[in-house]
């Protein structure tokens, strides 16, 4: 019998008062710390991971509505992994096993390959670096088309930030984006692109810092204010310490979410913060009326992004 645990082989990365574990499976980041303290909702090293919490997405993040969509001329149809409402979720690499290729006390680099498979005809190659330092953590996505034709490419981090005691309504998010893509309430569907203060802006405008109290969020934004090219979303406590999520321009979109679950383990424990190259359904691209930011990455090319989370206080 095996001695791996469910979720992989287990990568321990130190530095200062801050500890990474990194999981095997999905490249999930299992655990982050400072000096003890949870910055990310965790799960046990012999556990199966849920809700994609600290996976790595890829090759396309949140969802392919139905799991239909047509490129270059050709329908393809990608397995249902959302059942409930009907669609494919977070890609196709959430529970691959990354080998290493790389590993030292604080830095790890993990590579998988996508195979090709029905309604995904192209093989990708998916190496990811974490590297912690006395600041944080910082994530870095590269893929590479191995085929011999282009692919629809997108990439995501799937954190669940945990600020300190108690739950997401304790809590406080600032969120400097202008723009929230708007859905329908069952499936989550994306239905129009509206500015935060358009509709209801005490649901979804977090520009300044806001007590988040009962608010529910499973929404994707857009049109971020961007200091030295780089976008910062907080959640803190009542006394303003908490955790910092920070990226680039690589990742135009971000999808947050209250990780509600009534009924269910995790039930809004963490604030799910989930930098992404593109929109949710931007493998659609042609069906909306905005940039979705969806990769159309050629034979041999490849495309980066990353992120990076530090603790606050």
């Amino acid at each position: 019998m095996s001695a791996t645990p469910l979720s992989g082989t287990q990568h321990v990365l130190r530095a200062g008062a801050l500890e990474a574990v990194v999981a095997s499976v999905g490249a999930s980041l299992r655990s982050f710390t400072a000096d003890g303290r949870h910055l990310t909702v965790p799960y046990e090293a012999d556990e199966v991971r849920l809700s994609y919490r600290g996976a790595t997405l890829a090759p396309w993040p949140n969802r392919v509505v139905d799991g239909k969509y047509t490129f270059d001329g050709e329908d393809m149809q990608v397995p249902l992994t959302e059942p409930a409402r009907g669609h494919a979720l977070h890609g196709l690499a959430g529970w691959l096993d990354y080998e290493a290729v790389e590993s030292s006390d604080a830095r790890v680099v993990l590579r998988a390959v996508i195979q090709p498979q029905t309604g995904y005809p192209w093989r990708i190659a998916v190496t990811t670096t974490f590297e912690l330092d006395a600041e944080g953590i910082t994530q870095t996505v590269v893929a590479e088309n191995l085929s011999a034709s282009a692919a629809p490419w997108g990439t995501a981090a799937h954190p669940y930030l945990v600020a300190g005691e108690g739950l997401v309504d304790d809590w406080y998010l600032e969120l400097p984006a202008d723009r929230v893509l708007e859905v329908t309430p069952d499936r989550l569907i994306p239905t129009e692109l509206v500015d935060v203060d358009a509709h209801d802006p005490e649901r979804f405008d977090f520009r300044a810092r806001k007590h988040i109290g009962l608010t529910e969020l499973d929404h994707a934004y857009t049109g971020m204010h961007r200091a030295d090219g780089s976008t910062e979303v907080k959640v803190t406590d009542a006394a303003g310490r908490g955790v910092a999520i920070t990226w680039g321009e690589a990742c135009p979109w971000v999808q947050v979410h209250t990780s509600d679950k009534p009924g269910k383990p995790g039930h809004r424990a963490g604030m799910a913060v989930e930098p992404m190259t593109c929109a949710p359904d931007a493998f659609n691209d042609a069906s909306y009326p905005f940039d979705t930011g969806l990769i159309v990455l050629e034979p041999g090319a490849t495309a980066a992004a990353s992120w990076s989370i530090r603790p606050i206080g």
